[in-house]
């Protein structure tokens, strides 16, 4: 019995699926945000071609979810609480990933001129 117990613990755990071979591969993760779908689009093209020029290898766009705002006022200052008015805000989201980056490819991309209204978020992976 004592025997089986020490055989039990000896034995070593299989290896997680979950570990890719390439671990060691970084990511440049953007994250671009606007009110308009359509000004958003353009922006992200215009990434995904500044990327592709220098031969890098890119994923997405990713749609993100949409966050909705929403306001409720009321129509009157005073009178008629039942009276009232509602307003939202959409701000549509798209997340383009840009694996192992060149220094060419990071440069390009900080001195690219998007229009207003777009906002974006670099992260290093």
């Amino acid at each position: 019995m004592a025997e089986e117990k020490a055989v039990k613990t000896a034995r070593s755990r299989p290896a997680k699926a979950g570990k890719k071979a390439g671990a060691d591969t970084h990511r440049l993760r953007i994250k671009v945000r606007a009110y308009e779908h359509a000004i958003l689009d353009r922006s992200v093209k215009q990434i995904i071609d500044t990327a592709a020029r220098y031969d890098a290898k890119v994923v997405g766009p990713v749609p993100l979810p949409i966050d909705i705002r929403k306001y409720t006022v009321n129509r009157s200052s005073f009178i008629d609480k039942d009276s009232r008015e509602q307003f939202e805000m959409r701000i549509h989201k798209r997340m383009i990933d840009i694996v192992d980056p060149a220094p060419k490819v990071i440069e390009a991309l900080t001195n690219i001129d998007l229009p207003s209204g777009v906002s974006i978020d670099v992260k290093m992976l």
